[in-house]
């Protein structure tokens, strides 16, 4: 079983319920299994100002699968929730994103791992810390990489991600 984290982040709806839905979504999928959720933070838009804050949280998760079948299940979960993708960066429903898989290291046309902006992002950096602390991405552990980012302005820890069965 391989060991991938993946960065979630809903501003559109019932940000928390989507957050949620694709929680439970993923413990449903075959060859998955969610080992641990972050809190949930409340962040402001990046890459385009003017649309509601975020709710972002990362999982970690056991799989049998490869790294494209997970982003397959990511995508499927997204289009399940909603998602369109008609302006990068944009408002959307909810975005998964795989952010490493094991130590795996490619460049497929779908899929770059480890996610090639994810230590320039304290969205997903700050999350992450709270699961995979010593987890070494780009010669630093994360909890190290959320350090050297910092939190954005307006950046919030609003606790727990509800609506997960225990």
């Amino acid at each position: 079983m391989a060991e991938a984290a993946l960065g979630l982040g809903s501003n559109l709806g019932d940000r928390e319920a989507h957050l949620s839905g694709a929680v439970r979504a993923l413990e449903a999928w075959g060859g998955v299994r969610v080992t641990a959720i972050s809190s949930l933070w409340e962040t402001p838009p990046w890459g385009i100002e003017g649309q509601p804050h975020f709710l972002n949280a990362c999982v970690l998760i056991e799989t049998s699968l490869t790294p494209i079948e997970v982003l397959d299940a990511c995508l499927a979960i997204e289009r399940d929730h909603g998602r369109e993708r008609s302006l990068r960066w944009g408002p959307r429903t909810l975005d998964m994103d795989v952010l490493y898989y094991d130590d795996v290291e490619m460049a497929d046309e779908r899929l770059i791992l480890p996610h090639p902006r994810m230590l320039l992002r304290s969205f997903v950096l700050a999350p992450l810390a709270e699961i995979a602390p010593g987890k070494v991405i780009g010669g630093a552990t994360i909890q190290e990489n959320s350090a050297l980012v910092g939190l954005e302005t307006g950046m919030v820890r609003i606790g727990p991600l509800r609506g997960i069965e225990e």
